[in-house]
């Protein structure tokens, strides 16, 4: 039998019952979506995470007070750490080769009024050197300079979000905030940053100089963090284990079974937790779309065992005209083929649509990846050709004159 009609007959012969393929094929068709999306998805989160450590700096190296634990894929110091000073960061600038620059870093979440309006922001004290290593700009005025630091200047710079907050669209700069008490001056306004890694708003906070911020507002003599910038990216874990050196010796805690009291990361070290979760939700879903799949191939089973019943006195009626067991084989591998090849197409245009919808959901371009639809097409295909192997073995082995007798 030629090729050509066997492939008419499967197609006829599934037009027959629309309802009872279309379920049969429902299977196949969530399965090689889900895969797709899921793969898209998880490559756009992973091309945002990129996009937001370069935006943060690739050469990035943050030291806590403290040790960081993982809580919900985020990492995270866990609990009150005082083990870090001012003199730290600037021992470990003036000590430590692999590194150029360094930023102490003290913040704390609190209510800030302006002119009738309040906000609940982030008030974060640091020095000049947060801009280059944190990767900052100035929209608008200044920034506050090392003099006013060290002398202690009630001066503020706002995020976008937080001057928005306080001053509607109008101009901040100039203008007066309190902090808790504090009375502070707008010298300067940042240009937008976005996100992090954590999904914290950047634009959603006040820099101040940091050491009006611990006599000042915070009342406190430690910091908790450090913001690093490596040389370069080859060097940060050569500046890593520098600055452990550093603190290490200056913390006294020299003695092998002293576990270090601060924690040292890297942008590396965040891709890595990020990209963990992110890998274990995709294993997950992919798992989940690959029962989908077993599902549809079992669907495709069923149907053509019902198939090879209902059409006992067709088969033996082609027997007794002269078709062989192959022929009776390959017109239901056809039709199982057909079933698989069908709903692999359907699912590759499902999931391509659908992560293009994910993606524009996630206000982050979807990276559809072709090896992926490809894979996941041909795994449609193997598994209606697996489960269609049955059927069609058990049509063909069919004595032609059992089948001529059956209704």
């Amino acid at each position: 039998m030629k090729t050509g009609r066997s492939l008419k007959l499967s197609i006829r012969q599934l037009g027959v019952h629309k309802t009872r393929t279309a379920l049969a094929l429902l299977g196949i068709v969530i399965g090689v979506g889900t895969v797709i999306v899921m793969v898209a998805v998880g490559r756009g989160a992973r091309l945002e995470i990129l996009g937001r450590i370069e935006n943060m700096g690739t050469d990035l190296i943050i030291v806590n007070a403290g040790p960081v634990v993982k809580s919900a894929g985020r990492l995270a110091v866990r609990g009150t750490a005082t083990t870090l000073t001012l003199e730290d960061a600037e021992a470990v600038l003036l000590e430590c080769p692999s590194v150029i620059d360094a930023a102490p870093v003290q913040s704390r979440k609190l209510s800030v009024k302006a002119d009738g309006a309040a906000a609940q922001t982030t008030v974060v004290g640091t020095t000049p050197a947060y801009l280059a290593v944190r990767k900052f700009r100035i929209a608008a005025g200044t920034f506050f300079s090392e003099e006013e630091n060290r002398a202690t200047r009630r001066v503020a710079v706002l995020g976008i979000s937080t001057a928005f907050n306080l001053f509607g669209i109008g101009n901040p700069i100039g203008e007066a905030i309190r902090i808790g008490r504090v009375l502070f001056e707008v010298i300067g306004l940042l240009a937008p940053k976005g996100t992090d890694m954590n999904g914290v708003d950047q634009d959603d906070q006040i820099l101040i100089p940091v050491r009006t911020a611990l006599r000042r507002v915070f009342n406190v003599a430690h910091i908790d963090s450090i913001s690093l910038q490596a040389r370069a990216r080859g060097a940060i874990d050569r500046a890593q284990e520098e600055v452990r050196l550093v603190l290490r010796e200056r913390h006294r805690l020299d003695r092998r079974d002293k576990p270090d009291d601060f924690t040292i990361q890297s942008q590396v070290d965040l891709l890595q937790a990020a990209e963990e979760t992110s890998r274990s939700m995709t294993i997950l879903t992919a798992g989940i779309a690959g029962v989908s799949l077993l599902v549809g191939g079992i669907g495709i089973l069923a149907i053509m065992l019902m198939s090879v019943r209902e059409r006992r006195n067709e088969i033996g009626l082609r027997r007794a005209v002269g078709a062989s067991r192959k022929d009776i084989r390959t017109q239901f591998l056809f039709e199982a083929a057909l079933l698989a090849f069908g709903g692999g197409a359907a699912g590759a245009i499902l999931g391509i649509l659908g992560s293009l919808a994910a993606g524009t959901a996630a206000n982050w371009t979807a990276s559809i990846s072709f090896a992926s639809v490809l894979l996941a097409f041909g795994f449609s295909v193997l598994v209606g050709l697996f489960f269609g192997v049955v059927p069609a073995r058990r049509a063909a082995r069919l004595d032609p004159v059992v089948a001529l007798r059956s209704e």
